[in-house]
């Protein structure tokens, strides 16, 4: 799925903390959404692997959940809230399409690197790739009862989710040529080594990892 459906799953999961413990709201909020975030921030590291943990996540989000009840402060809960969605969105990616760079071709069988068994979870293309517009059709289902529950600047993050969303899912098939368009006129070659090192080889027809 693509970034702003992960957040606004990380939103929605710490909604109803908010909504019971009202002054830890924005420390639940705000870990959820962080939550929802940060596997993808190895996007250009090894994705779906370098921070994406199916298991281990879900394993450490009982453990702060339990303490967050156990003891209810902002650290315990805005940790659990993010431990929460980290595991959320990191078995939500299994549910989607693999890692090639036109994924409604659905030639790849990795989706989320499983690192307890040491291989990778072939996709369910539930969401036939991120972008499609399931994926925003899911983005709308859970903004809805979000842009009635939340008010202030979280209300406005839900807005820009769905916009980014929106626009996203308009350009998405377009994006692979404007990569390999990059590509071929050596744009990308021309960057430092160290950058160049994190451009997943599927832009320029390798096979490495993503």
């Amino acid at each position: 799925m693509m970034l702003p459906t992960h957040a606004l799953v990380g939103l929605a999961l710490a909604t109803p903390v908010a909504l019971v413990v009202p002054e830890l709201a924005p420390a639940a909020l705000l870990g959820g959404l962080i939550g929802g975030i940060l596997p993808d921030l190895d996007l250009y590291v090894g994705h779906r692997r370098t921070l994406h943990y199916p298991e281990y996540f879900s394993m450490a989000a009982i453990g702060a959940v339990v303490l967050g009840v156990a003891a209810p402060t902002e650290p315990t809960v805005a940790t659990a809230c993010l431990l929460l969605a980290a595991a959320v969105h990191s078995v939500m990616d299994v549910f989607g399409g693999g890692l090639e760079l036109r994924p409604w071709e659905a030639t790849s069988e990795r989706a989320v690197y499983d690192h307890r068994r040491g291989e990778w979870l072939a996709p369910r293309r539930w969401v036939r790739y991120d972008g499609a517009p399931e994926d925003l059709l899911l983005s709308v289902v859970v903004a809805a009862p979000l842009l009635v529950a939340l008010d202030g600047v979280f209300r406005w993050t839900v807005v820009s989710a769905l916009v980014v969303a929106a626009a996203y899912t308009v350009v998405r098939r377009l994006l692979p040529s404007v990569a390999t368009w990059l590509v071929d006129h050596s744009l990308v070659q021309a960057l430092p080594d160290r950058l160049l090192a994190h451009v997943p080889a599927r832009y320029s027809g390798g096979h490495g990892l993503p």
